[in-house]
């Protein structure tokens, strides 16, 4: 990856545009013979965009994405794409909505018509509405209520963040989800799902002229309507001590759950607070999995998770307690790996390994379409491609200073989150 001292770039050639109406636009040709393509479209807009009481619509108007539009029928995009080969999928997050549509590169055309009917035409019906609420109730219940994992996961959040949106995650409070009107959906939609706040990233076997000629046909067009709020004005107050709560469900497992607040996605301490994710959690050999699950057999599983995010985030541990284990017994345990790390118990062989990993996570993303497309869209979408173009960089130059000093900067009592889940 080094070239005479500078590193050399895995990242293959990307060529960015901004149309009239503000769409932005990456087109990544991959020249790779495979005749496969994706194309993915982006919403800068995620659970963060929401307020209190209308928790979860950025959510619901995912599902409803894909319901009638004025040229279409609800269910037939989805069968136009599986007609033409192709696969469509959609995801939820914190701080962004994706869209996408793999398919052979002769079916660009058609996918962007699809799109952007839906960003211009979407009717958002109550009749559709209605049973589509029962279907996001019925998720919350299952990934989140009736789980406890998820529940805590959840419950992390709510404690974590005090002020900020990102007290909930993207699937929402029930009793919003229960009340929300199509009214609500429709506010939404008007002002988040416009040119301006949208990316469009097509990767795979294309050529980027032709790409963008596409693009402009479908989309140049489409006017915005509405002014966005600039932005989040909510800056979660700085935490001033650890937070702990206790959390008592009907469970069959014992969970416990410790958070760290972190900085934005783009901050400099991001690659050590991602190496030390791999450190802890990624893999049989790594330092929780090793101590906790197999060395005092404590639990059954353990994560250690770096939450990169718009704003503030969260650096995330969790364990499920084997049966007969006080769950107090696993957080020493965990405080335990960690003050090693603090302490400096760190080999540099062990960041090594972790380089390894990491190198190669990132080589196998970028080896299909979906994987490239998915990377640069998800900088593209937070609001900053410049930090991805410079990570590798910043990746090569991690040194094991920098990981110790990262875990002694935020792993502190005062910013700590800690819940337990007991039966």
């Amino acid at each position: 990856m080094a070239e005479n001292g500078a590193v050399k770039s895995v990242l293959p050639k990307h060529y960015r545009s901004v149309l009239k109406n503000g769409l932005e636009v990456v087109i990544i040709p991959l020249k790779n013979q495979s005749g496969v393509i994706t194309t993915d479209v982006f919403y800068k807009v995620g659970s963060r965009n929401e307020v209190m009481g209308k928790s979860g619509i950025a959510h619901m108007l995912e599902h409803l994405n894909f319901k009638s539009t004025k040229n279409l029928e609800a269910g037939e995009f989805d069968k136009v794409v599986k007609g033409y080969g192709g696969a469509t999928n959609a995801y939820t997050g914190f701080d962004y909505t994706h869209y996408y549509i793999k398919s052979s590169a002769q079916n660009l055309d058609k996918s962007l018509e699809l799109f952007a009917e839906l960003m211009q035409n979407l009717s958002l019906k109550d009749s559709e509405f209605q049973p589509e609420r029962n279907v996001v109730a019925e998720e919350r219940l299952w990934r989140t209520d009736n789980n406890p994992m998820g529940y805590l996961y959840f419950r992390l959040f709510n404690t974590a963040f005090v002020y900020h949106p990102y007290h909930w995650t993207p699937i929402g409070f029930m009793d919003d989800i229960r009340n929300w009107s199509i009214e609500d959906i429709k506010a939404f939609h008007s002002i988040y799902y416009q040119p301006k706040n949208a990316a469009i990233v097509i990767a795979g076997d294309v050529d980027e002229k032709e790409a963008l000629k596409a693009v402009k046909k479908h989309f140049e067009g489409i006017k915005n309507t509405k002014e966005i709020p600039q932005s989040v004005y909510m800056q979660e107050p700085k935490q001033d001590g650890q937070r702990r709560v206790q959390v008592h469900r009907q469970s069959e497992i014992e969970v416990l759950a410790l958070g760290y607040k972190i900085p934005p996605f783009n901050h400099k301490d991001q690659i050590a607070l991602s190496a030390l994710s791999e450190i802890l959690s990624g893999g049989e050999s790594s330092q929780l999995v090793r101590e906790i699950v197999d060395k005092k057999r404590l639990a059954a599983e353990v994560y250690a998770y770096n939450m990169d995010l718009v704003d503030e985030g969260l650096f995330i541990f969790m364990a499920i307690a084997n049966s007969g284990i006080k769950l107090e017994n696993i957080e020493k345990a965990v405080l335990q790996e960690i003050e090693k790390i603090k302490q400096g118990k760190i080999k540099e062989a062990d960041l090594q390994k972790v380089k390894t990993n990491m190198r190669a996570n990132f080589l196998y993303d970028l080896e299909s379409s979906t994987g490239v497309a998915n990377l640069f869209g998800s900088y593209l979408a937070r609001g900053d491609l410049e930090s991805l173009l410079h990570f590798e960089e910043a990746f090569e130059n991690l040194s094991l200073k920098d990981v110790i000093a990262v875990a002694q900067k935020y792993f502190t009592s005062e910013n700590a989150t800690i819940l337990t889940l007991t039966k």
